[in-house]
């Protein structure tokens, strides 16, 4: 679907009352976006399969769409549908897939495996330095790290791939124009300054509301190779991101240092169900061969930069050499 009817699009994504499966089905029902608002609410039940409580109002759809373009304008916000060809290949695979997604920074090139690491936010110390340094040696992979930059286990992980000079994507549970919670501002700019990404499925305002951080979790998920819970309660949100893996066909992997106390049974409850423990980035299968694939495609960059660095030389040689033999001619 072409770009060329965002108004209606963005208008569709304002409706609050339909699942972003719904959104997608009801943008595929219509020849033209713009025929949606003039129907009914009759017709839109129909073509939904279920009736709604809430009522239909398109006026209000499109206000608020318009209001949210020029939000994205002013503060430089991308945003691809689910048609686009930027938006992750993965995320279609999924049950319920955004219809739309919002960005902050550089959307990565999605041509290699992605992993998240989520976890508590009240870790242990033990838990705190594994999620740094998981996230510090997945980066040192070339892997893209998927976390949602909340406190505890997220910050950690997104500072990790920061150190390493790595790449990492924070799924937020709240508007696209802001960081939430404020104490991890500073690591969303880091993130943005390191090409980097903050994606979230809500426009511009939207508050971070309970509901909206088990939604995301889906995303955090659905972007993901795998998943490894470094450590969660009994009633984690990170139980809930570990469920969404396992309906997504998503590997699922605990770290060790997260077994332990009272913060680690919900951590225990899953390896007790199955999920394997690892240590180390170097113990989840097959990314010994992201490794050598992302190697072999530096390797080949760095020989085509020393190429075009000793091309540059010899160019600058010659000119110097030029000019070395005219001012001798002169002087003679």
């Amino acid at each position: 679907m072409e770009k060329n009817n965002d108004l209606f699009m963005l208008a569709v994504n304002r409706i609050g009352f339909l699942r972003p499966y719904e959104k997608i089905s009801l943008a595929e029902s219509v020849k033209d976006p713009g025929d949606i608002f003039a129907l009914k609410k009759k017709c839109v039940e129909y073509l939904m399969g279920r009736r709604f409580r809430a009522a239909w109002i398109p006026e209000e759809y499109l206000k608020s769409a318009e209001n949210d373009i020029k939000n994205l304008t002013g503060g430089k916000i991308s945003y691809t549908f689910y048609w686009d060809t930027d938006y992750p290949p993965q995320l279609r695979e999924i049950y319920d897939p955004p219809f739309v997604l919002f960005y902050r920074g550089r959307m990565p090139v999605f041509d290699r495996p992605f992993f998240a690491v989520v976890g508590t936010r009240r870790p242990t110390g033990r838990a705190r330095r594994a999620a740094n340094t998981l996230a510090y040696e997945l980066a040192g992979c070339g892997t893209a790290v998927v976390s949602g930059l909340a406190r505890g286990i997220d910050a950690e992980v997104h500072l990790g791939v920061l150190e390493r000079g790595g790449c990492t994507l924070a799924v937020l549970g709240n508007g696209i124009d802001f960081v939430y919670p404020s104490s991890n501002r500073r690591i969303g700019i880091k993130i943005l300054l390191s090409s980097g990404a903050l994606i979230s499925e809500y426009p511009p305002g939207e508050p971070p509301l309970k509901y909206h951080f088990p939604e995301r979790n889906r995303i955090i998920s659905g972007l993901s190779k795998a998943v490894i819970i470094v450590q969660a309660p009994e009633k984690s949100g990170a139980l809930i991101t570990a469920d969404f893996a396992l309906e997504q066909g998503r590997d699922l992997y605990v770290h060790s240092a997260g077994l332990y106390g009272q913060q680690g049974r919900g951590t225990r409850l899953l390896y007790e169900e199955g999920a394997p423990v690892i240590e180390s980035a170097e113990q989840i299968p097959g990314l010994a061969d992201c490794k050598m694939q992302v190697s072999r495609e530096i390797s080949a960059k760095t020989g085509t930069a020393k190429s075009a660095a000793a091309e540059l030389a010899e160019s600058m040689r010659r000119e110097l050499y030029g000019v070395r033999e005219t001012m001798i001619n002169n002087i003679s």
